[in-house]
Parts: structure tokens; sequence; C-alpha cells
């Protein structure tokens, strides 16, 4: 009977999941953490075998926070459970070790089984997500953006102007054209706002 930790900032998803997760009897909650801080300073008492994280949380986020608790017990299975599905997301939460990423919209069966899968040890992930990764993962590797890009791109997604990024960086308009344009070949896109929505999904910007 696996042990699971429920961890997320809202109260009302707390007291779903664990409503739902006890009409199962072959779940055991061992207990809740509302922010990435908790859950670290919990996960050594309560001992759970998997811990259903919320990705977006005050007080430590959910990233950080599997990267400590893996650090110290690295039997733990952590699932992500989320409502982002970000390219930038995902790679952070695996790379920090998830057993799975699953998105909010997932179905009581599905979070069942796979919270049963990841204390098996094995890997779940939401079928978007799964083509998510697969998509990224044979897409040619893009060239990187270079700092005066990625400055001049922060701008365009703050709302400036070609002139008005320009004032701001003190370099001509034409000089923020071709940069813009440099911008558009390296992430395969063909305008501001796909170039600055490439770019957070990415994260190569921050949200």
């Amino acid at each position: 009977m696996p042990r699971v930790m429920i961890v997320d900032d809202h109260p009302v998803v707390r007291e779903g999941l664990r409503g739902m997760l006890e009409a199962a009897p072959e779940i055991s909650v061992v207990g809740e953490a509302a922010s990435g801080d908790e859950a670290v300073a919990r996960s050594g008492d309560l001992a759970p075998d998997v811990i259903l994280m919320d990705l977006r949380m005050p007080s430590g986020d959910g990233v950080s926070a599997i990267f400590r608790i893996l650090a110290d017990r690295p039997a733990i299975r952590v699932i992500v459970l989320t409502t982002y599905e970000t390219d930038a997301d995902i790679v952070r939460a695996v790379e920090a070790g998830a057993a799975g990423y699953l998105l909010k919209d997932t179905s009581r069966a599905d979070l069942l089984s796979a919270i049963a899968a990841a204390a098996r040890g094995e890997t779940v992930l939401s079928p978007s997500v799964a083509t998510r990764l697969v998509t990224r993962m044979r897409a040619p590797v893009a060239e990187s953006l270079s700092p005066r890009e990625t400055e001049v791109l922060s701008l365009v997604a703050r709302g400036l102007t070609n002139a008005e990024i320009g004032r701001e960086l003190f370099i001509g308009e034409t000089t923020v054209k071709t940069h813009l344009l440099r911008v558009f070949g390296k992430l395969g896109v063909s305008d501001r706002t796909a170039a600055v929505t490439t770019a957070l999904d990415r994260g190569i910007l921050r949200r």
C-alpha cells in the first residue's frame, strides 16, 4: 500500500485529493504540505513512498523541493501534479528527479494507476506531456540566443517597440531589427509574439 503525501498551496486542492485518495483502499495518505519548504521538512517524518507535488508555490517551489527531498531520500517517488505543461517546467521537473508529470485534469482512475506505477519504480507522464518531451527530443538543437538577443527579446516581452528598445539599450532601431531577425531564425518563428511565447516555453525568458 503506497504511502502518499500531498503537496499543494491551495487547501481546497489538498482536501479534494485527500478525499479522492482516501476512498481508495489501496492508498494510504500520510500527510500534506502547503509549500516546497514544508514538503522538505515533513517528508522525513512522514516517510511517504510517493509525493504528489505541485510546481508553483510560495516558500519553495516544487522543483527545488524535489531536488532537496531526493538528495536526502532518493527512494521517494515524486509525481508532479500541476496545471502547467510548458517545455521548461517539464524539463526542470524531470531533471530534478521527478518520477512522473501529470496535469490536474487527470482522472481519478489514472491518478491511482500513476501512484501505483510510481511506487513500483515506473515513470508516469500525461499523454500531452509525453508528446511534448518526444517532440522536444526529436527537434534539432536550437542555436542559443546571445546575451544581447535575450535582452532585446525580454524588452519585446515587456511590450516595448523597436524604437523604445533602441533608446533603452542605446542602439539604433536598425540594430534592434537585426537582433530580432536573428532571434526569429534561432527560435524558428516569424513574428514577435511567437518569439516571446517560444522563449517562455523553453525557459529562455522567465514568466
